[in-house]
């Protein structure tokens, strides 16, 4: 059975994705970190979302694993894209959830710009806390923020810094209409990071994409509604 990567988002991590690793069909779950972050916390991060999917493409390669279905988040998602773009005929079935075309998010709880004054100036701990806390609903009362926030202190400055100014830089715009694998979009309708122009530009540009729209849900709803986020991947992922 074809595999299914998972990609994390800024400051995120594989470890964040093992209520899908659970529970997610039949399938083998290959949940990557990406350099600098997560298990991979000790690596360098790269300032580029190029430089991020070609290092995911050739671990994958060197895995052995040549074919896949492709699941990313966040900043995961631009990775994704570009992992696709890269390599269209390595992915079967791509998912992009919580996410959009565009690096500079309109919209956002804060610019990027604001979130690199307040990582210099705050220090890499409380800003991992800070950008936690909005990726959920109930911010710090959420049941899951506290791991979330653990995963995100392992990131240093370097990674902070670097994976902004990585999604500061990068557009998939000019891309989305060549993008040929079949697509699910998925979006919690109370993201504070991807407002729904950014999901719907996703939905409406890339031919043969369906959307799905979780209710009550921020930026983390695979954590925040995992039944609910598990059962709509598995289905689509299900052929």
């Amino acid at each position: 059975m074809t595999p299914a990567v998972f990609v994390h988002g800024f400051m995120g991590g594989s470890r964040q994705w093992q209520a899908q690793i659970d529970c997610i069909g039949d399938f083998e779950v290959v949940a990557v970190d990406l350099p600098g972050f997560g298990d991979n916390a000790h690596m360098e991060a790269f300032d580029r979302i190029a430089d991020f999917a070609n290092w995911v493409l050739d671990e994958l390669s060197a895995q052995g694993i040549q074919s896949f279905h492709l699941v990313g988040h966040s900043m995961g998602g631009m990775v994704a894209q570009e992992m696709v773009a890269r390599s269209p005929e390595r992915v079967e079935r791509l998912v992009l959830y919580g996410t959009g075309a565009r690096g500079v998010l309109p919209g956002r709880f804060e610019t990027i710009e604001t979130s690199k004054r307040r990582a210099l100036s705050d220090g890499p701990r409380a800003t991992a806390r800070h950008i936690s806390a909005t990726w959920f609903l109930e911010e710090e009362k959420a049941a899951a923020y506290a791991d979330c926030a653990e995963t995100a202190e392992r990131s240093s400055i370097q990674a902070i810094l670097a994976g902004l100014d990585a999604m500061n830089a990068w557009t998939g715009a000019a891309k989305l209409a060549s993008l040929s694998a079949r697509t699910l979009v998925v979006w919690g309708d109370h993201d504070r990071t991807y407002p729904w122009s950014q999901t719907e530009q996703l939905w409406k540009s890339i031919s043969n994409a369906s959307l799905a729209v979780l209710p009550d849900c921020a930026h983390a709803a695979h954590l925040e509604k995992p039944g609910l986020f598990n059962s709509i991947v598995n289905d689509f992922l299900d052929v």
